[in-house]
Formats: structure tokens, sequence, C-alpha cells
């Protein structure tokens, strides 16, 4: 009895193994059927998406087309233009009239005034330089003869030039006269006193005209 029931339990057990292993190979077989369903469909589509590519591909071959007709020139036309209207009055001209006094054309007359002249302007520089009366020469020879060494100066050995400055007017006298650079010890004082009773000069020119003018001259002192 046991021997049979250990037989019956062999069967048992390989009939489950074989159903197993029946199960599996049907389902391999499936999903490859499956797959190979796909694969189809996959190759069914590249060879449809090849085809129409292909269409695309193809060459048109080309049209002959006529070339376009040239453009029409058209000739000008002359259109005609009416006449302006005529001048009912023509205005005619007497060239022949005698000039009398009331047919003379007045004569229009532009006087240019002359700039004036501002006589008691100072001038620097002109075109004609002021000068003494015989020449520098002779106005320092009589500046040499006029003038006295002051005492002070004598005693503290003073020499030296004083500059001095005046403006000489339009009929030569001098005026405003002063000491633009001095030595002192009383020097200065007697360099103005000389020039100031010096004669007159003759007067610088602009233009030809007398003028104020500006002068400045260095006075020599000199101990002997």
């Amino acid at each position: 009895m046991e021997a049979k029931k250990t037989e019956s339990a062999d069967l048992t057990n390989k009939s489950s193994f074989f159903f197993s292993i029946g199960l599996v190979v049907t389902l391999a077989v499936t999903l490859t059927a499956f797959e190979w369903k796909q694969m189809e469909e996959q190759a069914e589509l590249v060879a449809g998406k090849t085809s129409d590519n292909a269409d695309e591909i193809m060459e048109v071959p080309p049209t002959e087309q006529p070339p376009p007709p040239p453009p029409q020139v058209q000739q000008p036309q002359v259109v005609e233009v009416p006449d302006e209207e005529e001048i009912e009055e023509e205005i005619q001209v007497n060239l022949d009239v005698e000039m009398n006094e009331e047919t003379k054309v007045e004569q229009i007359e532009i006087k240019v005034e002359e700039p004036k002249e501002d006589v008691d302007e100072i001038f620097t520089i002109v075109e004609e330089t002021a000068t003494p009366k015989g020449g520098m020469a002779a106005f320092y020879k009589y500046v040499g003869s006029k003038l006295k060494y002051p005492s002070q100066a004598t005693r503290m050995g003073v020499e030296g030039k004083v500059y001095v400055e005046f403006v000489i007017n339009r009929d030569g006298t001098i005026v405003d006269v002063r000491v633009v650079r001095g030595i002192g010890a009383g020097c200065d004082e007697e360099a103005v006193r000389v020039v100031q009773s010096s004669p007159a000069w003759n007067p610088g020119k602009q233009r030809g005209k007398p003028v104020r003018q500006k002068y400045t001259l260095p006075i020599q002192f000199k101990l002997q």
C-alpha cells in the first residue's frame, strides 16, 4: 500500500511540473507572435514612408513657357494749347522826350562823413613822433646847461638816470611832467623842473595832423 501511495504522489508532482512547463512555453509562443506582428507593422510603415518620399523626390519635368510680349511703346501726342488772350491796349513809350527841369532826374549824392577825431586823445605811438626843435642833441645840450646837481645828491654821491614822462600837446608845449623811475636825493625834482621849462617841441602827427603824444625821456645825473 505504501508503494502505491508513493507512485501516485510522484505522478502528481510530475503532472504539475509538466503543466508549468507547458504554461511557460505557451506564454513564450504568444509573446513571440505578438512581437513578430509588431515588427511586420513597423516594416510596413517604413515601406510606406519610403514610397511617399520616393514620390516626393520624383522630379517634375520642366514646362516650356513662352516669353512675355514686349511692352507697347506709346507715341507722344501733340496737344494744341490755345493762344493767350491778346492785350487790348498797347503801351507806347516815346523815347524822343526833351529833357527839361521837370523831366530831369535828381542825382543822389552820398556824403561820407569822416570820423571826428578826439583832440584830447593821447597817443603813445604815432606815424610821425614828436621831436625837440633843433634835434635831440640840441635838447640834451639845453638840459645840461639848465640842470643843477642837487647838493644832497652831491654829498651822498648819487648818480644815475631819472626817467621822466610827459605829454606834448598839439602846439608842441610840454605838460603833465612826472617821474616814472627816479634815483632820489633831489634828482627827480630837478629833472621835472628842467623838462617843464624846456622850449616847445615839434608835435607828433597822425594821418598828417598834429596830435597829443605821450613821451618818456631819461635824464642823466653824473658827478664830475
